[in-house]
């Protein structure tokens, strides 16, 4: 699903479109896959689809409206995967399922994530899943401002941890000179050698730290905020 075209027929000097709006939306996407927001120009998406910048106002007023625009159709997959879930009769197992998706969505996809929601009167589709998490909400025995509140939080985990994890590599990992576990390892063994007496907690959890998992962390945000929901809605 995407927000409506910004007019049926085009303004005088626009060159007529060649391509769907699909093709076209399929396109930035893949640009922002590649380099992120800045590589997402009018002029190279026209090279990608192998036709004129004129067309491309066919669809949008310009960067930021194409940029809104491939926000929604990158989360339309996401919104019908949620929408198409099935209840299992407790909300927050459900609203556990619907997070987890939507961060598997985003977590390659930075440029997503800074995104997400920032212009909610273009991009309907990120709307929407806001809406279906907050729905679930409504099967709680919550105040508005605690299901408001508990949506946030949820959100905010999803997302920021989305974009912590999707940030890019060191250079020597993206070269293939060490592993990402290898370059985590360093920091362990920095940490072991600090002052016991004066660092006690990193000293406590630097095995934890040593080879974790990223996605482990944000399930277990995940778990600690929905436990905190559960214990508020006393369900």
């Amino acid at each position: 699903m995407t927000g409506p075209r910004p007019a049926d027929r085009p303004s005088r000097g626009r060159q007529r479109a060649s391509h769907s709006i699909e093709a076209v939306l399929t396109a930035a996407v893949a640009l922002l896959d590649e380099a992120g927001v800045p590589a997402l120009t009018l002029r190279a998406l026209a090279a990608r689809l192998g036709t004129g910048v004129g067309s491309i106002y066919w669809y949008v007023s310009g960067k930021d409206e194409l940029l809104d625009r491939a926000v929604d159709h990158a989360l339309g997959g996401v919104l019908t995967a949620v929408e198409g879930q099935k209840d299992s009769g407790d909300p927050i197992d459900d609203l556990r399922v619907m997070a987890v998706t939507l961060f598997d969505a985003i977590v390659d996809r930075p440029w997503l994530a800074a995104n997400f929601m920032q212009n909610i009167s273009v991009q309907g589709n990120s709307l929407r899943l806001y809406e279906e998490l907050g729905q679930q909400t409504l099967r709680l025995d919550l105040t508005p401002r605690q299901r408001f509140h508990a949506v946030s939080a949820v959100v905010s985990v999803v997302v920021g941890s989305a974009a912590d994890l999707g940030q890019e590599p060191p250079q020597e990992v993206l070269d293939g000179l060490v592993t990402q576990q290898e370059f985590l390892g360093r920091y362990a063994e920095a940490w072991r050698a600090l002052d016991a007496e004066e660092y006690p907690f990193v000293h406590d959890i630097v095995d934890e730290f040593d080879g974790h998992e990223d996605k482990e962390q944000f399930l277990a945000a995940l778990e600690l905020t929905l436990a905190g929901l559960r214990l508020q809605a006393g369900a």
